[in-house]
Parts: C-alpha cells; structure tokens; sequence
C-alpha cells in the first residue's frame, strides 16, 4: 500500500471525499520519504469518512494490484474470506462476535494480558535503581521483521555480527525486494508459503536477545487492548520454559487452566469455534523435549496423536498437535526460535516464516536516546559506538545495544573516567560491564572472587551443554545458595524467571554467560591444564566455544584485566603466561592449514584470538611474516575484515591475499582499506563490493606505497560509475600488471573511460580481463585506440561479450598497427560471423607478437575457412588457436585441423 499513498489520496480527492488540504497533509509525508506515516493517515483519513470513501479506495487498489507486490495476493486473501471487499473492515469484527456468557470472560483474560504486558523490566545495574519499570508502548522500538527467513544452519555465534547482513537486506527491503511483515500481518496469507484449510502456523526466527519475547509482549499487549487480531477471540501465550517445569502427562484444558486458571468449566465453549483461538509458544529452543516434524509415528502411535483437547499427553505431543493443525484444526499458532533449533520445524505445517532483523538504520540511534535520558549522554555514546566498527556492528540486537549503553555510559557522564580509555574490544567492553556492577555493589559483596569463581563454572557448565536456563538445584550444585538471589549483585548476572511453578535463572545475554565462563579461568587458584581445556574447545566445529575463547584470549590483556583487578584481585599471572602460549601456538599452527573450510574457519578464529589480546608483540611474533593468506569461499562479517585488517597490518608484505567469494562487500572493503596496499596479489572475485567499494580500492591503488600487482574484481556487481575512480588510479600506479574486471556490467561507457587510462604511456597494465560486461561495437574503437598505443598490455580477454563483425573490425585496425604489442586474445562467444574473417586474416599476416587466439563458441562457417587457413598460415607468431564450437561442416573442420604442426609448436583446436 506505501507503494501507491498518493495515488490513492489523489484518487480520493478528486471524488470530492478528501479536502485538498487532507491531500496535501498526505503528500507532504510521502514526498518526505515517511510512507509508513502517510499510510496510516490516509488510512485514517478513510476510516472516518464511511464507505463511500472505502469503496474508492478499493477500487485504487485494483487498479493498482499489478504494479504493487503482494496487493494481488492480499485481494484475493479478502475474496477468499468470502466478504465484500468494500467492507473488508467490518470482517474482523464480524468474526469476533462472542455469546454473551464468553464476553465478560474474553474482557476478564485482556485484561489480565494487558496487566502482564504493559511494563517493561530493564535492569540498570545500579544499586539504588536496580530494576526500571517503564509502560511498554514508550520503550518499545520497532523491530524490522521480514518475510523470508536467512540461512538456517549458521553457528549461533556467526550471528554476533551481522550489522552488514542488517544493512544489506534494509537496502534490499528499499528497493523493494525484499519485504517487510508486521507482526500484525503474520497470519495474512499474502505471506503464506503454503496454504493450509486446517489453520496457520507462523514461525519467528532471531538471534538471541534480538527481541522475540519482547515482540510476543507487545504482540499480546496490542491484541489485549485491541489494537490488532479482532477476529482472534481469545490469545494464550506460552513460554517453552516455563513447560519444561510440568513433568507429567496433561492435557490441553488443564494445561490452560495451570496458566490461566480462571477460564474454569467453559473452555468447552472455546473449543466450538477453533478459528478465533491464536496460541503462541515462546523459545523452542529453551524446550527440553524435542519433536521430529518428519517422524510420522506421531501420526500413527496411538500415545503420540492428540487431537482432542481432553485427551491425556505429553506437552510436546499437544504442541506438535497444534502446530500440526491435528488438534483443534482451523487454530493458529505463532512459535519463536533462535535459528539454530529451527530445524526441528523444517517439516512442520508452517505457513508464514519470519526472521527479526532487529535494528536497522536510525532504529539503533533511538534506542541509545531512548536509554538515556541525558540526550548529550546519549548522542557522545552512540557516536563513540558508530566510530567503532567493531562496536557499531553489534548494535543491530537490542541486547547488544543494553550492554553498551551500560557498560559506556559511564564514559560519558563521570568526569574522572573521560581521560581513560574507552572500550574498542568486545572483551574490553564485557569488562568494563562486570566492572561498574562491582562498583555498584562493592559494599555488599564480601568475597566477589569466589562468588564470580563458582558462577563462573556453572556458566563454563552451561556453554559447554549449550545450556542456558539454570534451576535452583544448578545453583545448589556450585554452592550458589538460591537465597542470595533474593537480593545482592548477584542478581545483576543472572535473571530471575518466576512466572512459573519452580523458579529459574538465566543471564541477561548468551554472551555474558560466556564471559564469566572465560573470567573463571583466570580466578581459580589452579591453572591445572588450561592448555588442554583451551584445545579442547578449540576443536569443538558447532561454533559453541567460539565467543568464550575470544574471551579468554582478550582477558590475557592488561586493559581488559585491569579494571577487573581493582574488586576481584590479581588475575593468576601462570594463567595469562598459559593463554598467551596457547594462542600463539595455535595462530602458527593454523597458518599452515588453511585448505578446507574448517581450517580457514579457525585460522579466523585465531585472529580473532589476537585481536582481542591487543598484544603487539604476540602478533607481530606469529603474523609478522606471514606471505599467504586465504580465506576464499568463507563468508566474512565486517568484523572479520576489521580483525583481518588489524592482522594484515602488523605484517610487512603479503604476497597473495585471497577472499575470493568471502561476500565481504562494500563495508568489508571500507574495513580493510587501509592495508590493501600491503597486498602483491589481491583476489577478491565474488564479493558483491560495488561500485563504491571500487572507490575505496582506488584509494589503496593510488597509495604511492602500493604493491598490488594482481588485482581480481570478477563477479562484483561493477558499472561503468565506478570506471573513472579505476581509470584515475590506473593513471598513477606503478604497480598493478593484472586486473580482472570481467563478468560485471561495465558496458561500453565503463570500458571507453578505462581505455583512457590504457593510452597513459605510464599505465604497466599487461593483462585485462573484460569477459562477460554487455560490450558492443560501441567500445571497439577506443579499445582498439588503447591497444594501438599501450606498450605493456600482452592479454585482452573480450570473451562473452557482443562486439560482433563491426567491433572486431574496428579492434583489427589495432592488430595491423606494429605498435600492438598484444599476445593472447580472446574473442570467444561474441556473435561473430564469417563477415569478420577476412578483416582478421589481413590485419594478422603482419603481426608478429600475437601468441594464442580464441574464437570459439561464434558462429563461423566453411565459408570462412580459407580466411582462417589464410590467419593461421600467416600469422607467423601464432602459437594456439581455438575454433570450437562455431557451424563448420566436417569438411571444414578437417581442412582446420589439418594445420595442426604445420609450424613447429602450433596448436590448432577445432
């Protein structure tokens, strides 16, 4: 609908419904990009002009359905409903008329709901305001939402920076190819990726502390004070922890009545009309029980199937029934997860799936203006974070976003902090969020070191069973006794959840589980083998340990320890001795496996290793001569690059650095900018770096301590905007010999400007890939300029392109000129025709330095094989010639062939 606002408004004004002043409130909002908001006044505007003004806009939107995505779909949804679409805005209430004897019950459960829902906890770690309440609807930022869900079998802990990913796809959600769902729009079956008669199940996926079970709040909070779902009658939600607390076999009347007991005998009336019931189930992950959508015994095994509301089941048959649509067919049922147990729901009967980008664009800046109530505060905060890449990629999860705003805030408001340095790393970062809860309850806590000692094994505990919701019996087990809970700073690491039967606990973040796990190593009063529990978790491939290393490698830092020591005592001096040796072990001995994925993998690792320890001298001890590096076919998140770069300057030279298909784009680039010039050869083919990041290239090409030589940009997505940013930097280095620009979209405008930079007497380029860029006739001229007066270039690749028999005429002029100093040439799949065989043949028979030609895949006949005999016979220099795949007759071919060795050397394929 954003897509057409004016339009529509346009419409509605010209049938004399709106005032040309209503129009011009509407326009103003679309003219200033706010189409969200001119949508929700137009719709507004609408509403309260009764049915006539409905009826106009309907018929807008017909008119409209092809050229807008979706509004097709979303049409004949409202056909499907069977209702007169002029009135589709009474459907919801028709749907959502109740007996009188379920009114005061329906009015009885939103209220609760709304009760429930309405504040928002936020923990501030300071003593005297521990905990702040705030109304649900002033904190709440929108979450960007999408319709599609990403690559589910990434290791929970790739997705710690995915900031680019976010901005990629908001672009991509710009220009309209890829779309945006909200929360009320789940159910719609616009969206639907099957179609089901029984019922919809939706699936949201996000990382975690990303805002699901804040978005499940604000979604019953909406549907409770009937801001969306009107033909939902009745909405129960469920959190997958809290069901893991009912360990006996139930059914789903009394599983109700455990959560919402006061819905007492009449659920049987709820049960009449399944399709006003909507049930949300909360963290499959955190479920102790597992369900295989594949595994059809539940269909068949009399004690799995549950389709009676009344009958006796495990919990995890009940949901597998519901979701399965088996149990009260025609329900819907909206389910969270964390990526990585989204799987488990691959086979299901989901019809929507979802994925919580979380923050995008200017979303991050309000949640720090949001979080502070100092704006200056905020504003210096926010612009330390954006200034630091590292820092600003992990702003996209509200989580992340909580723990900066915690652990920098201070910064920025105690005047006797300012001069110290502010946190870069991430360790640094969780160090300073540990340091101010200390600081905070220093008075209370008599000996923190054993406290955060025996925290810290359970944690270890935790991450290595990837378990991250802990009971009383948990703490019990690590002599955590449940009653220092009540109150203390303990309480600042770890989480109270009673809302059921038995209480639970977890902290705040995944990430700061695994922190306190890595600061254990340096609080136990023994080493013992370090080394090998480093090692062990090292070789664990599911990504588990991946974050607690970085940790463990970061703590061995002096500026991550320090503020540490000041409440927990000094860090055991044999332990930071160990973790240094073992991180330096590990760096040389992953830099010579680096030939699968997995080495590759680690290898990263381990840089992440370095970088967190911010010890110059360890790294410039493991990397300093390091000449290869390859991470090809690995994708790389913008900390990656910032590590990489990190890494890559503190070496000397690097003579080949390959990220070929690392998908690094633009702001990969942007990140290792400042190094590239350190690169002899730079493969970087398949990365989606633009235009722009071209840009960025040539400032490292124009560096007067450059080094590239080889430079690979196949497969990047380039036009011809980026070819005077490349011509300018051709035009002054001294350095590059190779470049490979092919299988982009420079076009013939991209290859006239870079032909400029080829007739520069000082350009050394020797060989130039320009296969597959959509080139013409057009450019054929200024290539063949270029070729008449370079001196240096010996290999033109022109294959897959259109030159056609004019283009290769114009380039022949070349050919003939003695100047040429061409040797290999490929004019392979160029829509050529014997009209062009001729030109070659005379323009070759005094050529003397061209050594390989390929002109295969066009479409030469017998016709021209005299002209080609002629080519081969006289073209003296000629070493190899490939003619396959053209229209010769058999005859023809033979006649070709029959050149093969008529020259000592010469190589004539047909």
């Amino acid at each position: 609908m954003e897509g057409g606002v004016d339009g529509i408004s346009f419409s509605l004004t010209y049938e004399r419904i709106f005032t040309g002043q209503e129009h011009g409130k509407v326009t103003e909002l679309v003219d200033k990009g706010n189409r969200a908001d001119s949508s929700k006044l137009l719709l507004s505007l609408v509403m309260g002009k009764g049915s006539r003004a409905r009826r106009v806009m309907w018929e807008s939107f017909v008119r409209m359905r092809h050229g807008v995505p979706k509004l097709d779909k979303i049409l004949k949804e409202i056909q499907e409903l069977g209702a007169d679409s002029f009135d589709y805005m009474d459907i919801a209430r028709g749907l959502s008329e109740l007996s009188s004897n379920l009114k005061d019950l329906q009015q009885k459960h939103k209220e609760t709901l709304r009760v429930q829902t309405e504040t928002l906890r936020v923990n501030t770690i300071l003593i005297k305001e521990k905990v702040k309440i705030f109304q649900l609807v002033d904190r709440y930022i929108e979450l960007t939402v999408i319709s599609n869900v990403r690559d589910r079998t990434l290791v929970e802990h790739e997705l710690l920076a995915r900031g680019r990913d976010h901005e990629e796809w908001r672009k991509k959600h710009l220009r309209r190819e890829l779309e945006k769902i909200r929360t009320d729009q789940l159910f719609q079956s616009s969206f639907s990726q099957r179609k089901s008669k029984s019922g919809n199940s939706a699936a949201v996926s996000g990382v975690p502390g990303i805002g699901k079970t804040t978005m499940v709040q604000k979604i019953v909070y909406d549907w409770a004070t009937g801001k969306i779902y009107p033909h939902f009658q009745f909405v129960f939600s469920f959190k997958f922890r809290d069901l893991n607390t009912i360990n006996c076999r139930i059914n789903l009347r009394n599983l109700i009545l455990f959560f919402y007991p006061y819905f007492g005998n009449i659920l049987g009336e709820l049960w009449k009309n399944p399709e006003g019931l909507l049930f949300i189930f909360d963290g499959l992950d955190e479920f102790k029980d597992t369900f295989d959508f594949a595994d059809n015994r539940r269909n068949t095994e009399p004690q799995s199937m549950c389709t009676d509301p009344e009958c006796w089941c495990e919990v995890s048959d009940i949901v597998y029934s519901l979701i399965q649509h088996k149990l009260l067919p025609g329900c819907s049922v909206l389910v969270t997860s964390r990526p990585t147990a989204l799987h488990l729901l691959e086979k299901a009967e989901i019809s929507v799936w979802a994925e919580i980008l979380g923050f995008v664009g200017d979303e991050r800046k309000e949640y720090f203006n949001k979080f502070f109530e100092d704006q200056t505060v905020a504003a210096a905060v926010f612009k330390h974070v954006k200034e630091n890449e590292i820092l600003y990629t992990m702003c996209y999860n509200p989580s992340y976003c909580w723990i900066l705003a915690l652990s920098l805030g201070p910064f920025f408001t105690q005047r006797d902090r300012k001069q110290q340095q502010v946190p870069k790393t991430i360790t640094q970062l969780y160090s300073y969020y540990i340091y101010n809860i200390l600081k905070n309850h220093s008075r209370e806590i008599e000996n923190p070191r054993d406290v955060l000692l025996k925290l810290g094994e359970m944690a270890y505990t935790g991450v290595s069973k990837k378990k991250i919701v802990f009971g009383n019996a948990d703490l019990i087990e690590y002599n955590l006794q449940p009653s220092q809970f009540l109150s203390g700073f303990l309480m600042e690491l770890l989480e109270r959840d009673d809302s059921a039967q038995s209480v639970v606990y977890t902290f705040p973040h995944l990430t700061i589980q695994e922190f306190v796990s890595a600061l254990t190593q340096f609080l136990t009063p023994d080493p013992g083998e370090i080394g090998k529990l480093l090692s062990e978790a090292h070789s664990e491939e599911d990504g588990r340990f991946e974050i607690f290393l970085r940790f463990v490698a970061g703590l061995s830092s002096p500026q991550s320890a320090r503020p540490l020591e000041k409440f927990l005592g000094p860090f055991l001096h044999q332990t930071t001795c160990r973790v240094i040796d073992w991180v330096k072990e590990k760096v040389e001995g992953q830099l010579g496996d680096t030939q699968t994925e997995t080495g590759k993998r680690k290898l990263l690792n381990t840089f992440h290793y370095l970088f967190e320890s911010q010890n110059k001298a360890l790294a410039e001890n493991t990397v300093g001569s390091v000449k290869t590096l390859s991470f090809s076919g690995l994708r790389l998140t913008p900390i990656d690059c910032a590590v990489l770069s990190h890494v890559i300057g503190l070496c000397d030279t690097i003579k080949h650095l390959d990220l070929e298909e690392c998908y690094i784009q633009c702001e990969g680039i942007q990140r290792l900018g400042p190094v590239l010039h350190k690169c002899q050869e730079l493969s970087l083919g398949a990365n989606e770096v633009g235009d722009s990041g071209v840009k960025l290239l040539s400032a490292a090409l124009r560096n007067p301590e450059c080094k590239i030589q080889k430079l690979h940009l196949n497969r990047n997505h380039l036009t011809d905007s980026c070819a005077e940013d490349l011509a300018s930097a051709l035009s002054t280095n001294r350095s590059l010999i190779d470049l490979n620009l092919s299988d982009n979209k420079l076009g013939d405008s991209g290859v006239k400007r870079l032909s400029v930079a080829l007739r520069n007497p000082d350009c050394k380029i020797q060989t130039l890939g320009l296969w597959g860029n959509a080139l013409t006739d057009s450019c054929a001229e200024d290539l063949a300029s270029a070729l008449s007066t370079n001196r240096s270039l010996i290999d033109l690749n022109l294959g897959n392109n259109k030159l056609g028999d004019s283009g290769v005429k114009r380039l022949s002029v070349a050919l003939r000129n003695p100047d040429c100093k061409i040797q290999t040439l490929r004019l392979y799949r160029n829509a050529l025709t014997d009209s062009c065989a001729e030109d070659l043949a005379s323009a070759l028979r005094t050529n003397q330095t061209l050594r390989f030609l390929n002109l295969g895949l066009n479409s030469f006949t017998d016709q021209s094989v005299p002209a080609l005999r002629r080519l081969i016979l006289t073209c003296r220099s000629l070493k190899w010639i490939w003619l396959g795949g053209n229209r010769f007759s058999p005859n023809g071919e033979r006649q070709l062939e029959s050149l093969q060795g008529v020259r000592s050397g010469l190589t004539v394929k047909v």
